[in-house]
């Protein structure tokens, strides 16, 4: 076996596979260690129209159309708000250009991302988790271990770090961080016979308010449903019965959510994570990078998740080439990357952080196209931009900052109410989860 490279690569999920693809492409050797073998489950299953143009960049997008359903819109449901409903569709975003997504089920998808880094000229390698790494002298070490116990030892020029929720690095290198701003936790699982939206709707992911927290729906293309609850964690934290019970008992707490629901089956025990928004207080440093995950993590509610990683895996394939071939240039080269993946974070985030808030919440649904002014119809269609994946796109700047002028105006309008929610996240945001199995 090899074990010299100019690029090793820490997780084969979206992030790993694109980066180490976009590498093999340009003419450097990469080797790419995944601890699980594919297919393999992961939640997360709902792709944005700003994907489409990177796995189209990766050659696969014809292998993903195959196995997914198209996802025109978002749609999100509330019970205390008129109308009760409003369907966000990408193709009225500030850039029309890319009108759909598609929802996949992400054992299939990741695999084919895996696949395709394989015939890119990466050298895969799965059933090998990494365990150790030197990174001080200019040939970085690392070593592995196999499902067989074998010890595997490498030699590279860098390390990146796509491991996902492991955060191999950033916990070796103690920089990983509880985020203070938002603290949620997760229960999902995937169900038979769950009623869908008709027509081109039927893609479309559902979100639904709710006491606790939020709801997603996930149509996939084998007739599955993804669902999930997005909690405060005091409220998972109260839970008393078995999780798939306690899980199933809050689905319920939503009457259309209940409805569609009436003949539904849990096709396997549901999971749940708790406190799971962090971020590493670095990206990089001499000889590695932290990218996806492995970074950073806020919330699913935007699904922005695969999204990010994917355009942090992109990105970081052009940052990586030019620090391989200008390695004195790391300073600038590292201070322009980092800059940039914080600014598309942040975008999400100003709304992930206020996504439960009534501000927000009556803000985002008020925005029905009926009879609307033509200044709300640009922010809607801002709005739409960032649900598309589309966040830092210039021609959203004003229109957003009148999207959040007019947030803080109705927040102060309703200051009691907005002050109740704040506290009511502050203490929230100190609840101890350990995270769950």
């Amino acid at each position: 076996m090899q074990n010299q490279y100019d690029v090793l690569v820490i997780g084969g999920g979206p992030a790993g596979t694109t980066i180490g693809s976009l590498l093999a492409e340009q003419g450097w050797s990469v080797c790419l260690l995944e601890k699980a073998h594919h297919p393999r489950f992961h939640i997360g299953e709902s792709l944005l129209p700003l994907n489409l143009p990177i796995l189209e960049k990766l050659g696969v997008l014809e292998q993903v159309a195959a196995i997914g359903i198209k996802k025109y819109a978002a749609e999100f449901n509330s019970e205390v708000t008129a109308p009760a409903q409003d369907i966000f569709y990408f193709a009225k975003a500030v850039n029309p250009d890319h009108p759909f997504a598609y929802e996949v089920r992400r054992s299939e998808f990741d695999e084919i991302l895996f696949k395709n880094a394989t015939a890119k000229g990466v050298a895969t390698f799965e059933g090998v988790t990494v365990n150790r790494v030197e990174l001080e002298q200019p040939t970085k070490k690392v070593w592995a271990t196999t499902h067989a116990g074998d010890t595997l030892e490498f030699q590279c020029r860098f390390v990146v770090d796509a491991s996902g929720r492991d955060t191999f690095l950033a916990k070796r290198f103690n920089i990983k961080q509880k985020n203070p701003h938002h603290q949620m936790a997760a229960m999902y699982g995937h169900f038979h016979a769950v009623e869908r939206r008709s027509g081109q709707d039927e893609g479309n992911i559902s979100i639904y308010w709710f006491e606790h927290g939020w709801m997603w729906l996930i149509p996939l293309k084998d007739g599955m449903m993804s669902m999930g609850c997005v909690c405060w964690p005091a409220y998972l934290k109260s839970r008393q019965q078995p999780l798939n019970a306690f899980f199933l008992q809050t689905l319920q707490q939503v009457p259309e959510v209940a409805a569609r629901m009436k003949n539904a089956v849990l096709a396997s025990d549901a999971s749940a994570t708790g406190n799971y928004s962090y971020r590493s207080s670095q990206i990089a440093g001499k000889g590695y990078l932290l990218i996806g995950d492995a970074y950073a993590f806020v919330d699913p509610v935007f699904s922005s998740g695969v999204f990010l990683a994917m355009n942090a895996g992109m990105k970081g394939a052009v940052y990586v080439n030019a620090l391989l071939t200008a390695p004195a240039q790391q300073v600038q080269l590292t201070r322009a990357f980092e800059k940039t993946i914080q600014q598309e974070m942040r975008a999400f985030c100003w709304f992930i952080y206020r996504f439960n808030s009534p501000t927000l919440h009556k803000l985002l649904m008020s925005s029905d196209e009926k009879a609307q002014h033509p200044l709300k119809q640009k922010m809607k269609a801002a709005v739409i931009s960032v649900l598309a994946g589309d966040a830092c796109n210039q021609q959203n700047k004003q229109a957003l900052l009148l999207f959040k002028g007019l947030y803080f105006v109705m927040a102060a309008l309703d200051f009691k109410q907005h002050w109740r929610f704040l506290s009511f996240q502050r203490k929230q945001n100190k609840v101890l989860l350990a995270e769950l199995k």
